[in-house]
């Protein structure tokens, strides 16, 4: 018959079968319908410097990154990548054999994934975790091994005991991800101390995800995991563009690894987008030259859009845990006498008009994050404020 399939095999890879439709889809097309305040998806409602803007058009009129670029990226954003990474931490890169241009952060950890992982292979990754890491260990064949960050006195922490248990001899590869998403947490140069040396001594390969290095808030440092001792050889920094610059559209991210690491990662690569985002190439090698007063300023913007949000969240009800970087605040709604996250999040634009995202999916045992909600500040001050306001129905 027409449109049917003579096996009664399932027409999606087993391996991708448990995770369906983005919960950021869902949530995004729920916010859409109702006419919502979608404060779920990371994304901010306001493009970035406009020269920055002007940088791409200008390469666009100019013909620069029209066709092909080159496969690991044009020579001037890998060179301004690794300016940056020498500036800003004394990481030292060659950009014609260390750095590898991809098509947003999330095509770099698929790639780095698909590239150091094999079949029957353990990745450690913290939970709550991105959504997309899961689906790439199961692409690779690998097998995710959860290390939970939990709720300690306002906010998420690392337990060290738990990570070096979580470590057997199957294991492969840590993916670690700092600033992290969804919780805000910033590891401490104590923790960061404490995984390199687990990751020296196991012999273990570290995929590091860093697209929020300039977004940390009060005390917190951002110190790349590549900088300790015996990490250089063995970690793959992620970085991206859209986070930094708020063009998320462009879908500019890169690597930074030793020259045998790019070389396996670029292999995989070179089989997904193989190039993208020529002109915006172009333009974020000029953003990536803007003075640290940018760097500053957007930090201090986001740093006062989350307590507007963080104040009228805890105004409407919520356990707030205080994130120190990111521009997602994780919240607790058991105050409410609620305690399913994913009921509560489908039913609260009705309620109030605001979308946020349910912690839960993004954790291997959904109860660790039963009750916890997502939202994101990286909005206009108005949206925040209005968005705040609406949530005191839930105080009344």
């Amino acid at each position: 018959m027409t449109g049917m399939t003579s096996s009664a095999r399932p027409l999606l890879n087993r391996r991708l079968a448990e995770f369906g439709t983005t919960i950021f889809a869902e949530m995004s097309a729920l916010a859409l319908s109702t006419g919502s305040i979608n404060l779920g998806q990371g994304f901010p409602d306001t493009d970035g410097p406009e020269e920055v803007r002007e940088a791409a058009v200008r390469a666009l009129r100019e013909g620069r990154g029209n066709q092909y670029p080159p496969g690991p990226g044009v020579p001037e954003l890998r060179t301004a990548i690794a300016a940056h990474q020498e500036r800003r931490y004394g990481l030292v890169h060659d950009p014609d054999t260390e750095v590898l241009v991809t098509a947003g952060a999330t095509e770099a950890i698929a790639a780095a994934l698909l590239a150091l992982v094999e079949p029957g292979d353990e990745v450690v990754a913290f939970e709550p975790y991105y959504d997309s890491y899961a689906a790439c260990i199961a692409m690779a064949g690998g097998t995710r091994v959860p290390v939970t960050l939990r709720p300690h006195e306002g906010s998420f922490r690392l337990d060290l005991d738990e990570l070096r248990a979580a470590v057997t001899d199957r294991t492969r590869l840590l993916l670690i991800n700092t600033p992290h998403n969804p919780t805000g947490t910033v590891l401490t140069r104590e923790e960061l101390t404490a995984i390199a040396e687990l990751a020296v001594e196991r012999d273990l390969l570290v995929v590091t995800d860093e697209v929020y290095e300039h977004l940390v808030f009060d005390a917190a440092e951002h110190l790349p995991l590549a900088t300790f001792p015996g990490m250089r050889e063995r970690t793959v920094t992620i970085g991206s563009a859209g986070k930094t610059f708020s063009f998320t559209g462009w879908k500019v991210g890169w690597i930074t690894a030793t020259p045998a690491l790019v070389s396996a990662v670029r292999s995989a690569k070179q089989f997904l987008t193989y190039v993208s985002a020529g002109p915006f190439q172009y333009a974020i090698a000029e953003a990536l030259r803007l003075p640290d007063s940018y760097f500053d300023g957007f930090r201090t913007d986001l740093r006062r859009k989350r307590d507007l949000l963080g104040d009228g969240l805890r105004a409407a009800g919520f356990e707030v845990y205080q994130p120190k970087g990111t521009y997602f605040i994780t919240t607790d709604i058991k105050p409410f006498g609620e305690k399913d996250a994913y009921t509560f999040c489908r039913a609260l634009p009705e309620r109030c008009g605001v979308v946020a995202i349910p912690n839960s999916v993004f954790y291997d045992d959904p109860d660790a994050g039963r009750s916890q909600v997502r939202f994101t500040f990286c909005k206009k001050d108005d949206v925040l404020q209005e968005a705040a306001d609406r949530l005191q129905r839930l105080a009344a």
